[in-house]
């Protein structure tokens, strides 16, 4: 009998360690390909028994119609099929048998860890990390392999905090000793011929290229990309701005032309040049909370057309007070429209480590207390997510994110704190005097929201 497995999956059949885990992507094929080596144990007379638990029933039952394919396949004689269940009440269980006439069977449990109280043999536990209590699963079902028999962990990521996560870190570090790890993000699927099986046929690099970047799009948020499909484990909790912190702070059609508007105007300015974007913020004062009314995003755009964007804001009748980043590139720009509208209304801003952390802290606390309205921007929830906070070795704060060459380097979230802290240092009242001006230039030049 030839089989045909993807090079990924092989890998993981021909690796004989008693304990091996599986750091994987989604709907690779990890469980279907260890049904099958539960059944070849079984078959071989290799194991009396296997115990199988999953997060939920139905990848339970799932699990067992696979492995009764695979005995068919085998053309060994079942006593109990997959769809019979052995429920036991008193203990909230509930269970999937196969039994082949030999004496071997096939269990699977619920995630419940009382299943594997008083059992011997082969245990396997997919989406380990998604269980409700992996702590008192592992230790009920440890046991159940001290004679010998294999123990198989197989995962996608569930944050930093838990079990599984700890496990692979214990294999990295060597402090499991004989322990086997096995890691598949997508890309890696991908490669050895995943989005070939999906597609029946030979696909170019190009089509695959293609796929994996409209199925990173079709992720509601970068952690669900990371955690679902890149194994990267993600931890909330390192997160200076929570997703939960912004989803309360969200809301449809804020954004707005800037002419609409009649309250107070505040501006913040993050400026970059190359890799990084510049980025306009303006937020409307309305009552007591702050509503984002323009986000201007610009790339590669040479400094004469952003200044005309700058002062058009700038010359806004309801504008009140801008802060703009003059670190680097920006001190030039800065100071510039310091002097053409009045130092009291543009603040030059020199991003110190201070700086930022005071900036940083007054962003989050107007995000605390919903103080703040943001539109539900894949872009900007991204961009403030991405911030964490890290202290260094002499105790000091230092506000870090990882780069990205398309969506900028947290630049909306400084711009955003710029103009929060605009917005609560004062203004005056009064049109802004203008001293020299160019023309306005139009909009279409703008990529973003205007």
């Amino acid at each position: 009998m030839k089989l045909k497995f993807l090079p990924y999956q092989n890998r993981w059949l021909k690796d004989d360690s008693r304990i091996k885990v599986w750091e994987k992507s989604r709907r690779i094929g990890a469980t279907y390909v260890q049904s099958y080596e539960d059944v070849f144990d079984c078959v071989r007379g290799n194991v009396p028994a296997v115990w199988f638990s999953s997060a939920d029933e139905s990848a339970a039952r799932e699990y067992i119609l696979y492995c009764e394919a695979w005995a068919k396949l085998f053309k060994v004689g079942l006593e109990t099929i997959g769809d019979d269940s052995i429920v036991d009440e008193r203990k909230g269980l509930k269970s999937f048998t196969i039994e082949f006439k030999g004496g071997a069977r096939i269990t699977a449990l619920s995630s419940n860890p009382k299943g594997f109280r008083s059992k011997g043999g082969k245990v396997v536990l997919d989406e380990y990390a998604h269980h409700e209590d992996q702590e008192a699963l592992f230790r009920a079902a440890q046991p159940s392999i001290m004679w010998g028999y294999p123990l198989r962990i197989l995962s996608t990521h569930n944050g930093t905090a838990c079990r599984f996560y700890k496990l692979i870190e214990g294999i990295k570090a060597k402090r499991q000793k004989g322990w086997s790890l096995h890691t598949t993000p997508i890309q890696l699927a991908v490669d050895d011929g995943l989005y070939d099986a999906i597609s029946q046929r030979k696909t170019s690099q190009a089509e695959r290229k293609a796929w994996l970047e409209q199925l990173h799009q079709d992720c509601v948020d970068e952690e669900t990309w990371l955690q679902e499909y890149c194994c990267v484990a993600a931890n909330e909790s390192e997160a200076f701005l929570t997703y939960e912190m912004l989803a309360a702070c969200e809301a449809e059609g804020i954004l707005r032309q800037l002419s609409e508007c009649t309250g107070e105007l505040y501006l913040g300015a993050d400026i970059g040049r190359k890799k990084d974007l510049t980025v306009f913020v303006v937020l409307e004062k309305v009552g007591s909370r702050l509503f984002t009314r323009a986000i201007i995003e610009l790339e590669r755009t040479a400094f004469s057309i952003q200044r005309q964007i700058l002062y058009d804001i700038l010359r806004h009748p309801r504008f009140r007070r801008g802060c703009i980043d003059e670190t680097g590139i920006g001190m030039q720009f800065a100071q510039e429209a310091a002097e053409q509208f009045g130092k009291t209304r543009v603040e030059p801003v020199m991003f110190t480590g201070k700086v930022k952390e005071d900036l940083a802290f007054g962003l989050r606390t107007m995000f605390e207390d919903k103080g703040i309205i943001i539109p539900p921007s894949f872009d900007l929830r991204e961009d403030l997510h991405s911030i964490r906070k890290v202290t260094t070795v002499a105790g000091n704060l230092r506000f870090d994110v990882s780069r990205s060459d398309t969506n900028g380097h947290a630049d909306r979230f400084w711009a955003l704190a710029l103009a929060v802290h605009a917005a609560a240092t004062g203004s005056k009242s009064g049109p802004v005097e203008l001293r020299s001006m160019k023309p306005a230039i139009s909009t279409p030049l703008l990529r973003g929201y205007w």
